[in-house]
């Protein structure tokens, strides 16, 4: 199994974000879970990867090839795949998992998370995804998408469908648990 992990590029985040995410790295690892990510050394996508590399973990690192220079990619990639686009990009990173996970992020991890949730609620696929709420990171989207719901602007079923956990082991518990209903 492969887990896609979304998640921010930048360093300059509170330390806890990245050793959570180094957490979930290793866990998935040692469960044999594969790493499918956006190629980065920075941020939560390198703390991701470094977590699952000192675990011998299989990492797939997919990149377009725009995103270049030294220190920007994560170099220990069991194996990297460039691309293109970034479209191309989300389309092979979709291909190649059975599960998401959206760490904490800016706008780009909002615009995967986002795509990802919606293809699954339009039936496209039907792969658990998941929300890593660290810190509490994520609680301002789950009240407005709940505030979606309330409002009828979307079905109860399309939130009940969301994993949420701010615990990298229980994600993977529900991902491993997870029935498409």
């Amino acid at each position: 199994m492969n887990i896609c992990v979304y998640g921010a590029s930048s360093d300059s985040i509170d330390r806890i974000y990245i050793d959570k995410t180094e957490e979930l790295g290793r866990i998935m690892a040692r469960r044999g879970i594969g790493l499918v990510f956006g190629a980065g050394a920075q941020g939560l996508m390198g703390a991701c990867a470094r977590g699952a590399y000192e675990e011998k973990g299989n990492i797939i690192g997919i990149v377009p090839r725009f995103f270049s220079g030294d220190g920007i990619r994560f170099d220990k990639c069991t194996e990297i795949i460039y691309t293109d686009t970034m479209r191309e990009r989300k389309k092979i990173m979709e291909e190649k998992s059975e599960a998401f996970i959206a760490a904490p992020g800016g706008i780009g991890t909002f615009d995967e998370f986002f795509e990802i949730f919606t293809l699954q609620n339009l039936g496209r696929h039907r792969k658990p995804v998941a929300v890593y709420n660290i810190n509490g990171y994520y609680d301002g989207i789950i009240s407005v998408l709940k505030k979606a719901v309330d409002g009828g602007f979307m079905k109860q079923k399309t939130i009940d469908r969301l994993i949420v956990s701010d615990d990298p082991a229980d994600i993977i518990d529900k991902i491993l648990k997870f029935k498409y209903e």
